[in-house]
């Protein structure tokens, strides 16, 4: 994972920029934060193994009008990266041990996400500068 958890990891700052900024310093939140980097190697993981196991047939099926390239994988581990860093700070972990309880509990609402047919990972956001 760790080489295509980097590819991702400068797929998502590269294009989403200002979201990836977002997201890092949420990450550097002073009780609420978590390693950035690491999460984002989970979060490959993740979605590889939603890829390997057919789950993400629906999302591919209706982002993508021709074969799908790397280029789709990254865009959706940007979109969940983004819904991820969300879910964790709603989520209020007491401490970064909770990890792997918010993880599973965050895969099983994108599972049932890709369960709906017409599923599509879109990262649409606009981030306020303040």
């Amino acid at each position: 994972m760790g080489l295509l958890g980097l590819d991702n990891l400068v797929f998502f700052a590269s294009e989403h920029t200002e979201v990836a900024r977002h997201v890092l310093s949420h990450s550097l939140h002073p009780e609420y934060g978590y390693s950035f980097a690491i999460v984002g190697i989970n979060l490959t993981s993740l979605l590889y193994h939603l890829l390997v196991k057919g789950k993400l047939k629906s999302h591919i099926f209706n982002a993508v009008a021709e074969r799908p390239q790397v280029e789709d994988f990254h865009k959706a581990y940007s979109y969940i990266f983004f819904e991820f860093d969300k879910f964790w700070l709603a989520e209020k972990p007491t401490d970064i041990m909770e990890f792997n309880r918010i993880r599973d509990k965050f895969e099983d609402k994108l599972v049932q996400m890709l369960e709906k047919d017409d599923c599509v990972f879109k990262l649409n956001v606009a981030v306020k500068k303040v």
